[in-house]
């Protein structure tokens, strides 16, 4: 009797897949379920954890601290300060006088603030030949509305000669009118004349006690003669 045949060999592959079912088939079911994942299984894991992965990174890179700019300081814009009107005849733009006398052009005069006898002078087209100026302060500041004589006798004064005649205004005296005055020289009418322009005025006769070279027996001989 002819021994039975014997059995083919099973192909390499198929025999490993044999052994691998047969090894499995001991493991526990947890691990079992673990190692029967297939490749497209662990592929599709994959891709989740390589896209989890770069959203994270993505995340930590844009919360990442970022340099700050601080803004730049703008200073406050002032407004613009008008500058105070000054007050009329007062230290104002402009002040008017009357030139009289031995000038070319004799009459009123509008001058800026400031200006001197000098000034007015020439804007009365200056003194007539062989007229005595000597007597006048051609340095002196004008006052708005006092009168330069030139060349000619001061006017009289008011309340030293005729009857019923009103006192000298000392807001509006001139140098001449003040010269006229009992115990005032040249030298003391300009002081009064100085004192007005810097104070702006005499607010009282009173004030004339604080003029240099007035003393208290001269105010005594001028007090009737004079007002503000």
């Amino acid at each position: 009797m002819a021994p039975p045949p014997e059995p083919a060999e099973q192909p390499a592959p198929a025999a490993r897949v044999s052994r691998g079912l047969a090894v499995r088939e001991r493991l526990p079911v947890w691990l079992q379920a673990r190692c029967g994942v297939e490749p497209r299984a662990v592929a599709a894991v994959g891709v989740v954890l390589v896209a989890a992965v770069g959203f994270a990174a993505q995340q930590y890179w844009s919360g990442r601290p970022q340099p700050v700019t601080a803004p730049a300081v703008v200073a406050p814009v002032s407004a613009p300060v008008s500058a105070p009107t000054p007050a009329p005849g007062a230290g104002g733009s402009r002040i008017v006088v009357d030139v009289s006398g031995k000038v070319r052009d004799p009459g009123v005069r509008r001058l800026p603030a400031g200006s001197r006898v000098e000034d007015a002078l020439a804007a009365a087209g200056g003194v007539r030949p062989g007229t005595d100026t000597g007597g006048l302060n051609r340095a002196r500041v004008l006052v708005d509305g006092e009168q330069v004589l030139v060349g000619a006798p001061a006017p009289p004064v008011p309340g030293v000669s005729g009857p019923g005649a009103g006192p000298l205004s000392l807001g509006s005296a001139t140098v001449d009118q003040l010269d006229g005055l009992p115990g005032v020289g040249p030298v003391l009418a300009q002081h009064i004349v100085d004192f007005r322009t810097a104070r702006g005025g005499f607010r009282s006769v009173e004030d004339l006690r604080q003029v240099n070279g007035i003393g208290e027996r001269r105010f005594a001989d001028l007090r009737k003669l004079v007002r503000p």
